[in-house]
């Protein structure tokens, strides 16, 4: 969400007392704090309540009334993956008479019991969420100012007036032990309960009561990632310290020194297609694969175990038995788009440029069966805006959308045929 976040004020005050929320994110940057849900008085800061992660990746969730907080809890866990998806459930009833039944925190479907900070509110205690004052999710308000907005994706997201529900009301266990969303909980919303972000980026209330958000700043941009399906993204925790990110890690870009960064998942045995726009051309800028036991923050390991395609014409061949580097005379720059089509059951590596072939790469060290490459860009300066299926360059959605055969992403160019997205739907075709 970046610097975008969502409003609404209730007409009245709830059930102070008794209320839930439940929220599917997936984070992006990680070691500074990044703000889920923020409830605040617009007159001072006196009353204010927040769960967020804070900048040591734990999960936080207070609510504070001058001159003591009412309510602050601290998880020891650290939520520190910048792929997969979260969902973090907050129950709270302070009519219970043993203070940790209070507050319950889950996080897929687990509760969360180890703490270092852990104060609970005293029993029926009102708390300020659910007071008649504004509520805000992606961002922390301090007065009058924003000062942390959330960093990463976020999906349906409620807010239970009156009722306390466990994670089990909002996501369950599929066969393979994995938490999976439910779609359409059975749950009472109570007069200020809300359900928003459940279809591409509504901030329409899907609950029937009407509470609806607005947009209050920056642009809320819909994705195909979902906790049902997760596609790669590049790794905040798998790169040169000079490499920045933004745009939920689709946004690479260097400063001036040689970095590389990997990718977050790593393709199986398939055909997988990506796209990547050159958003600045500079020396050494490149785009393909690598090993995917290289530490993408040591660019010279990186250079031991890839295959990309650099923006000079040249195919870098580094690593591979009886494979050395050739120039193809077709360079690429700003707004030129590289497809990668990566065929791990035959060994191929195929470059794109806007749609038209540049080059083929076969090779046995790139079966899935002998090795376990992963997406990669080498930089010096300049930049590559991924598009994994989302149908993004950054903020911006693909012109005209190209065939896709799998039904998995949308991409600029068509996907060749047999090939589909880099994610976890991807995978398990």
């Amino acid at each position: 969400m970046a610097s975008t976040y969502l409003t609404r004020t209730p007409s009245s005050s709830g059930n102070r007392k008794t209320f839930t929320f439940s929220f599917w994110i997936n984070r992006k940057g990680v070691g500074s704090s990044t703000f889920i849900y923020n409830q605040y008085n617009a007159s001072d800061n006196d009353n204010n309540s927040a769960l967020y992660i804070d900048g040591g990746d734990s999960l936080v969730f207070w609510d504070y009334t001058s001159p003591d907080y009412n309510m602050n809890l601290t998880t020891n866990r650290k939520f520190r993956d910048p792929s997969g998806w979260y969902h973090i459930v907050a129950s709270v009833d302070t009519t219970q008479a043993t203070a940790s039944d209070r507050v319950k925190i889950y996080v897929n479907g687990v509760q969360e019991t180890s703490f270092s900070g852990e104060t609970y509110p005293s029993q029926n205690r009102d708390l300020f969420v659910n007071e008649n004052k504004a509520q805000q999710i992606g961002v922390f308000r301090f007065v009058s100012t924003n000062l942390n907005f959330f960093n990463g994706l976020m999906s349906h997201v409620h807010f239970i007036d009156g009722t306390a529900y466990d994670a089990s009301a909002f996501g369950e266990y599929d066969a393979n032990g994995v938490w999976k969303i439910i779609l359409e909980p059975s749950v009472t919303y109570g007069t200020n309960g809300y359900f928003i972000l459940k279809n591409g980026n509504s901030v329409t209330d899907q609950s029937g009561n009407s509470n609806n958000f607005t947009v209050a700043g920056g642009t809320l941009t819909n994705t195909e990632d979902s906790p049902s399906n997760v596609f790669c993204t590049m790794n905040a925790l798998s790169k040169g310290s000079d490499i920045s990110m933004s745009n939920g890690n689709t946004t690479v870009s260097n400063g001036g020194t040689n970095n590389s960064i990997l990718g977050t998942l790593a393709p199986g045995n398939g055909k997988y297609y990506w796209e990547a726009k050159c958003t600045s051309a500079s020396t050494f800028a490149n785009v393909g694969v690598t090993l995917a036991s290289i530490d993408g923050s040591n660019h010279s390991a990186v250079n031991a175990g890839r295959v990309v395609y650099e923006n000079s014409g040249n195919i870098l061949r580094e690593g591979l038995p009886g494979q050395g580097n050739t120039s193809t005379g077709i360079t690429f720059t700003t707004n030129d788009i590289i497809g990668v089509a990566f065929d791990t059951e035959n060994g191929t590596l195929t470059f794109y440029k806007n749609g038209t072939l540049v080059n083929t790469t076969t090779d046995s060290d790139l079966l899935f069966s002998n090795n376990e490459y992963i997406p990669c860009s080498g930089l010096n300066s300049g930049g590559f805006s991924y598009n994994f299926g989302n149908g993004y360059f950054g903020t911006t959605a693909v012109a005209s959308a190209g065939t896709n055969a799998s039904g998995n992403g949308i991409f600029e160019y068509d996907v060749p045929t047999g090939y589909t997205a880099l994610s976890t739907t991807g995978l398990n075709l």
